[in-house]
């Protein structure tokens, strides 16, 4: 069973240098995560922008299955967390095994219903002709590798949950390693492997995450780190279960109706051809690069956010929020600025396309500072997610896509005729409005509530004042 010594315990000891030991291998593993889609960007676009547009419009569809996946471990990991503040360590072994049942049974359905509709859903997106026998190929390769992908989400948060974020880097520079070498030898062949184009993309980002979730699932049986699950916490436990879909649907249904908003985005952004798609795909590729740091120092709160609950502390739960804030504000401002500045610089690296580099120039320019603004956010919905309270998290995601961004690219690109500058208008209104609404709800303070059951009796650490608070 899961020890007592688990991971790092951020109830105690000065916060700051908590949340910075646990962000910073999220943010590498983050950086590596999307450096799975930068190298298959980097030698696809050696082939064309016709091999460019595979990956970035499978990317949308591929994240619909991937936001479920998320939603769900990261409510293993709001318990795992609670539970390890609480001091109850089976219970934390019992929440691991539970959200890997749950996400074993997920993976399966979603990648046998991609690939049934998988040339539908492309229609639909209006693929550009040009494109879509290279796009359907990929993502019916990426759909086939889903339900191996999956666990290395359940090892992930698990793992998360108890404050250890290195066991999961470590995994993840193994997988990359991977994906860098098959990449250039899949697609363009290398001696008896012969070229195989977008398909050996596709295939080098599957095999090399495969093996991802199989070393992660080694690890939470072997008992890594301290954190061992037990075949008997395989058993289905309806009472946990129930908990675990309470706090992860509402997560899953935002990110999936954020996922499905970014799809149905992609159908407006491909009305305006292969060159604004490729321009959106590299610019969409950057900002989730440069909030890379943001996700690491929100898991990181999330993480201390709900040790500290279930120890019964709300008042350094608090100080974990405003601390990653600042830490926000300090590491993202520069990246930003660096963004508007020189957009049309970074476009170029990934594909000389004069007309793709200006409307990636146009892109930089309007909606980088709204980035730094929705990094904020991203520290808040950590909050709502390690306090298990994630209503906010599912209409807050909700409302970015559709109520602000799909409605407002629809109007200012096509009905006011701005074209693609009216679809990064609304990338900036719709991640400036989210951020004012967040702090609204966040003020409200409902969030400081555990949602882990109580056991008889307090803990008497959790009640006695920790001297050292700093």
């Amino acid at each position: 069973m899961a020890t007592q010594t688990a991971g790092r315990d951020m109830t105690k000891g000065a916060m700051a240098s908590h949340i910075l030991a646990v962000a910073w291998p999220v943010m590498i593993s983050f950086l590596l995560q999307t450096f799975y889609n930068l190298v298959d960007a980097f030698w696809l676009g050696k082939l064309g922008k016709t091999a460019l547009a595979a990956p970035t419009i499978t990317m949308n569809v591929f994240f619909v299955g991937m936001s479920l996946a998320m939603g769900l471990s990261l409510a293993g990991t709001t318990l795992v967390s609670q539970y390890r503040g609480a001091g109850r360590t089976e219970d934390m072994g019992r929440a691991g095994g539970q959200t890997l049942l749950l996400l074993g049974g997920v993976g399966t359905s979603f990648a046998v219903v991609g690939l049934i509709f998988s040339s539908p859903i492309l229609r639909l997106l209006q693929t550009p002709p040009d494109a879509f026998p290279e796009t359907l190929a990929y993502m019916r390769w990426i759909l086939a590798g889903v339900p191996l992908m999956f666990a290395f989400f359940v090892y992930q948060g698990i793992h998360t949950g108890v404050g250890d974020t290195v066991g999961p880097l470590q995994v993840n520079l193994v997988s990359v390693a991977l994906n860098v070498v098959l990449d250039p030898i899949l697609i363009f062949g290398l001696g008896p492997v012969p070229p195989m184009g977008v398909v050996g993309a596709a295939l080098a980002t599957v095999f090399s995450r495969s093996v991802a979730s199989g070393i992660g699932i080694y690890r939470l049986f072997r008992g890594d780190r301290g954190f061992c699950l037990q075949l008997s916490d395989l058993r289905l436990d309806r009472p946990l279960m129930g908990r675990i879909l309470r706090v992860g649907i509402p997560t899953s249904l935002g990110q999936s109706g954020t996922a499905l908003g970014f799809t149905l985005l992609m159908g407006i952004v491909n009305t305006f051809g292969s060159a604004v798609t490729a321009a959106f795909g590299v610019g969409h590729r950057i900002i989730m690069m440069a909030m890379v740091p943001v996700f690491g120092l929100s898991q990181a709160n999330a993480t201390a956010v709900g040790q500290n609950l279930g120890a019964d502390r709300p008042d350094r739960a608090a100080r974990s929020v405003r601390t990653a804030c600042i830490m926000v504000a300090i590491i993202l401002f520069p990246i930003t600025t660096l963004m508007f500045f020189f957009g049309d610089a970074i476009s170029r690296i990934f594909i000389n396309d004069p007309e793709v580099v200006q409307y990636g120039r146009d892109l930089f320019r309007i909606t980088s500072y709204s980035v730094f603004t929705f990094g904020f956010v991203m520290v808040l919905l950590g909050t709502f997610q390690g306090s298990g309270h994630t209503v906010p998290v599912m209409v807050l995601n909700m409302s970015r896509l559709w109520g602000v961004r799909i409605p407002a690219a629809y109007l200012l690109a096509i009905v006011l005729g701005l074209g693609p500058s009216g679809l990064w208008w609304a990338m900036f209104l719709s991640n400036t409005l989210t951020a004012v609404a967040g702090f609204v709800w966040f003020s409200a303070g409902t969030w400081k509530r555990k949602v882990i059951d109580e056991e008889p009796g307090p803990r008497p650490e959790a009640l006695a004042p920790d001297e050292s608070d700093g």
